[in-house]
């Protein structure tokens, strides 16, 4: 609260001065920046869409699953993919994302799920429930931003995720009224510690949604294709990274394997990150790296694990791609109200960018080999799938404990 005892003139500057802070580090208030033009170029799109009920089936090879207006746009300005060409309006996809757009031979479709963990789940529930789709053989890219831990990636960066952890999943504190020795305030369900890789701290009330694993043989293919792409950088990108002082935060972007942090809260600051990091390990019981935190991944990965349950497509299918936007902590000598709220970092533009540089050419691989290659799948070397072990398979779980197993 500011003292009643300022003069008028320092209020007034100080708010001037809080204004006049770059906001361009993807927030809910950043996010929302273009959703007035883009929600208009949609409407306008939805004249030449047809209902599900009249277009028939459409059997895509390649869908991107998309979050937001920046993620599906940088898409559409593809004119030779042309995603416009085939609309279809799906019922229960989100009202301000109602349209599916596919190419003319419907050989690739786009969806937009709109942010957060319902939405996603939602509108990927509609997607393979609707019937609009024969998806038994496609392949699906969750392809959308990110925050990034410093110690693993930097702004720009391209990541594949083996696992999606869903690390708000758990009872939370504040931490200044858990004992002074608790590293933060998340404890998993049912623990009596904080975040931590021991074992003694593994949840004891499981929902099923805490961590998934997809197929390693086409992550390492999504891992080769991407990194043929020249990325997007910048000179203040490099400027803000540069602040870091170490490695690879302060390093040009690349294309790196590491895993993926679900939870509808934004967050900033090293407590969490390292809260959350052990959390991904304790859920992947060893394995699994954090390097990027989003909203939706989990949400959208339950939604296709129910529908291949029914066996509406084939999880084996699926790619978790991200690109690093942000920090997820601040750099040396800046505050971490400051680095979430105010701080200029400059990533959000090369991050959507590098979503589509390092997509396409994955995109286009499928299209060129799908006979030799995809058309069959890419068998996993590893188990895929959910902590419950919902589909039966030849690879045991190495996610969760049997206690939880269901086949």
């Amino acid at each position: 609260m500011r003292l009643v005892s300022l003069c008028l003139s320092t209020l007034f500057a100080a708010d001037a001065l809080a204004s006049s802070f770059a906001r361009t580090s993807v927030k809910p208030k950043h996010r929302s920046v273009s959703k007035d033009v883009a929600h208009q170029r949609r409407l306008a799109k939805r004249d030449a869409s047809s209902l599900c009920s009249a277009t028939g089936s459409i059997k895509p090879k390649f869908f991107i699953i998309s979050m937001f207006d920046p993620e599906a746009d940088i898409w559409y300005q593809d004119t030779t993919l042309n995603l416009y060409a085939n609309n279809v309006t799906v019922p229960g996809f989100s009202p301000l994302f109602p349209d599916a757009h596919c190419t003319a031979s419907g050989e690739v479709c786009q969806m937009t799920t709109g942010e957060g963990e319902i939405n996603a789940a939602g509108s990927v529930n509609a997607l393979w429930v609707s019937g609009c789709f024969d998806l038994t053989s496609t392949y699906f890219m969750i392809a959308g931003i990110s925050g990034g831990n410093p110690h693993v990636v930097t702004t720009g960066s391209v990541t594949f995720a083996k696992y999606a952890v869903q690390v708000g999943l758990q009872e939370e504190f504040d931490q200044s009224q858990v004992p002074a020795n608790d590293t933060s305030g998340y404890f998993p369900q049912g623990a009596y510690y904080p975040d931590e890789s021991n074992p003694i701290d593994y949840p004891t009330s499981i929902y099923g949604t805490e961590v998934f694993e997809v197929n390693e043989n086409l992550l390492d293919r999504a891992f080769y294709l991407a990194s043929l792409a020249t990325l997007n950088d910048t000179e203040d990108a490099a400027k803000y990274r540069a602040t870091y002082g170490y490695a690879p935060a302060n390093q040009p972007p690349s294309v790196v394997k590491c895993d993926s942090a679900t939870s509808d809260q934004y967050w900033s600051g090293s407590v969490l990150g390292y809260a959350f990091s052990n959390y991904t390990d304790l859920m992947t019981n060893g394995t699994g790296l954090y390097c990027g935190t989003q909203q939706e991944d989990n949400a959208t990965l339950e939604s296709l694990l129910r529908g291949a349950i029914l066996k509406k497509l084939d999880f084996s299918r699926i790619i978790i791609m991200r690109t690093i936007s942000d920090f997820d902590r601040a750099p040396p000598g800046e505050t971490e109200v400051y680095h979430l709220l105010y701080a200029d970092q400059e990533g959000f533009e090369i991050s959507i960018q590098n979503i589509y540089l390092a997509g396409i050419e994955i995109v286009k691989d499928v299209l060129m080999y799908w006979n030799s290659t995809y058309a069959g799948g890419l068998k996993p070397g590893n188990y895929i799938g959910d902590i419950f072990d919902s589909l039966p398979g030849d690879i045991p779980p190495n996610i969760g404990t049997p206690a939880y197993y269901i086949n």
